[in-house]
């Protein structure tokens, strides 16, 4: 019995020795981590992976929505958004949906949502478990509540937490399309 015991802790200590020997630097970095997973044209990604898609800097208006399935005011505006992405295609206007849905959703839910409700725009669905560090950054107003909705070009920003009615969303950007 003794030497069981000798055994399984020689066990314990070998597996704790490798989760202790992988310092911060051999550890791959965020950017090296994120995994972009294509699955029917959603991918999923972590707030460093969503950075880019806040921050282009050329001579489109991007209007990026945050909405998720559940959400009746996000899925009733969602109509909204694919109108502009259709009737602004070419006045550089690029629409994104960012989907809050669970990862484990996209087969069952998001995917057949998308269908049903012919999305065209772009989606991607955010996977970042760690709400309290990437909300505020991503606005420092915002509560987390959704519908919300970024519109942005190279010179300037507006962030709306609430649901918009047609009209209030090409009022706001117009803003942007006619300074």
């Amino acid at each position: 019995m003794r030497l069981f015991q000798l055994v399984f802790l020689f066990l314990i200590i070998l597996s704790c020795k490798k989760e202790i020997s992988e310092t911060p630097e051999e550890q791959p970095k965020s950017a090296d981590k994120q995994e972009i997973i294509e699955n029917n044209n959603i991918r999923t990604v972590d707030y460093d992976g969503l950075l880019p898609f806040l921050s282009k800097n050329d001579d489109k208006v991007y209007v990026v929505n945050f909405w998720a399935t559940w959400c009746k005011p996000c899925v009733e505006e969602l109509p909204f958004f694919e109108k502009i992405n259709v009737d602004y295609k070419d006045q550089n206007v690029e629409v994104l949906l960012v989907s809050l849905d669970f990862p484990t959703q996209i087969e069952e839910k998001v995917i057949p949502f998308m269908e049903k409700n012919q999305i065209r725009s772009e989606v991607i669905l955010m996977s970042d478990p760690d709400q309290n560090n990437w909300i505020p950054k991503i606005d420092e107003t915002w509560s987390g509540a959704i519908p919300a909705t970024i519109i942005y070009n190279k010179n300037k920003r507006a962030f709306f937490e609430k649901a918009f009615t047609y009209e209030e969303l090409i009022t706001e950007l117009n803003k942007f399309l006619n300074p």
